[in-house]
């Protein structure tokens, strides 16, 4: 069965199960399609949690450009979002924007007690992989994009 008849739900199941096995860009892809499928067939809520776990799998897989966009869509959208600011915060200090980070931070600290030096909480067996050494974010020319069809 191809993804495209899967429903949404079971498509981000399966993506889910990606991510939490390491697959970052196999999750960012299927993810990156659900978001793009989601302006046309809105899912029964938000998809604050969808482009949260895309970001997410952006920041896994090296793919720093893309991290930044999709969680500051998210933040336009909701601005109190605690781990987003968190997420949005991390990315900028592996692009070492540290500067840039510190708000983000300060205000995830704030609002979801993400402290611990701004690290990421695991998501089932999810472990933060070193930040020594990685650069650029994985992107192939200028269409790459977050796929939210915004």
């Amino acid at each position: 069965m191809t993804s495209s008849e899967l429903g949404m739900a079971e498509r981000y199941q399966r993506a889910r199960g990606l991510f939490e096995h390491g697959e970052y860009r196999a999750a960012a892809e299927e993810l990156s399609a659900l978001v793009d499928a989601s302006a046309y067939e809105p899912p029964l809520h938000g998809t604050t949690e969808l482009r949260l776990l895309l970001a997410r799998s952006y920041y896994h897989s090296a793919q720093l450009g893309r991290a930044e966009r999709v969680t500051r869509a998210i933040l336009v959208d909701d601005p109190d979002e605690a781990y987003a600011n968190l997420l949005l915060g991390r990315t900028l200090q592996r692009q070492g924007r540290p500067a840039e980070a510190r708000p983000h931070l300060a205000m995830a600290e704030l609002l979801g007690g993400y402290g611990d030096a701004g690290r990421l909480p695991p998501l089932v067996r999810d472990e933060l992989p070193g930040d020594a050494g990685v650069e650029g974010d994985g992107e192939q020319g200028p269409s790459a994009g977050t796929g939210s069809g915004r």
